[in-house]
């Protein structure tokens, strides 16, 4: 079973959450967010990628604006599993949340060592970052070859006992194919899209505005991307997809349920509004009020 839609109770992969309504990795933090709103109030919190060691992440600065969304290039800053497990983990399933922990390496078995340590612990879920550059490959990202993904779940797999997400990366000629590669390869589910290789210059200088040079982009812009890939991927694939990209409406999350996923998760929109994925969730109550039960076209 793909999962069900709708605003009542989603089963993803065994998991129930209370509604369909998740956060992307990298825009959610207990001790800020709670200041805004209840985060028992969204069916699940993904959490930052998390590393087999910490990460320093990427020189400052790491962010621009565009003009419809933004830039960033922080790198996966993190203070690794072990840390992760017992402060930002720990503090997540003391208030009875359903957690879904993004997992990085830059390399297959760094991906293993994270996941077989989260798998003895209870997070609920593990979602893959298969953008992250394979430096065993030449630093080409893992997301972008579909043996490099079926590499890295059928590891991954093999290590853990929870229920593995893979987020796909957008900087792909065939999204599909690289879908059911790592459909192939046990995926459980499926998540997309991850940010888009994009560039800022400084109009006095020529030089890119991010130390890193590119960045990813996200938000609105990207939303009409994320919508594509969803559809064709949810109709080639037989595991749940959860969609994301450019979701600041519950409007925009009700289109994307249409296209096929049967989960949403909110990002770029919580930088802005740190209230947000909250927000989000009554909205999408009222578009389905409005609309009907999300059923996908043809």
């Amino acid at each position: 079973m793909k999962g069900d839609t709708g605003m009542g109770a989603t089963n993803i992969c065994g998991v129930i959450w209370k509604n369909p309504v998740t956060t992307a990795a990298g825009t959610f933090s207990y001790r800020e967010s709670v200041k805004y709103y209840d985060p028992s109030a969204l069916g699940a919190i993904t959490t930052k990628g998390v590393s087999p060691t910490p990460w320093k992440g990427n020189p400052l600065p790491r962010i621009a604006e565009t003009p419809a969304g933004m830039l960033n290039a922080v790198g996966l800053e993190n203070p690794g599993v072990d840390d992760y497990i017992e402060n930002e983990l720990a503090t997540l399933k003391k208030q009875g949340l359903v957690v879904v922990a993004n997992v990085a390496g830059h390399q297959v078995e760094e991906y293993c060592q994270v996941a077989e340590k989260l798998s003895a612990t209870d997070v609920d879920m593990l979602e893959l970052n298969v953008s992250c550059p394979n430096v065993a490959e030449g630093g080409l990202a893992f997301g972008t070859d579909p043996k490099a993904v079926a590499e890295v779940v059928t590891a991954v797999k093999s290590r853990t006992r929870k229920p593995v997400i893979v987020k796909l990366s957008p900087n792909v000629a065939d999204v599909v194919g690289i879908a059911q590669a790592a459909e192939a390869a046990g995926a459980d589910a499926l998540s997309l899209i991850n940010t888009l290789v994009g560039m800022r210059l400084d109009l006095a200088t020529g030089r890119p505005i991010l130390a890193n040079g590119t960045g990813g982009l996200s938000g609105p812009a990207v939303k009409p991307v994320a919508v594509r890939m969803v559809y064709q991927v949810s109709r080639a694939v037989g595991v749940p997809v959860i969609g994301m990209g450019g979701i600041m409406t519950g409007e925009d999350a009700y289109e994307f349920l249409l296209a096929g996923a049967v989960a949403v998760a909110v990002g770029t929109a919580a930088l802005l509004d740190p209230a947000a994925p909250a927000r989000i969730v009554r909205e999408l109550e009222a578009a389905v009020e409005k609309y009907g039960a999300p059923r996908r076209g043809a």
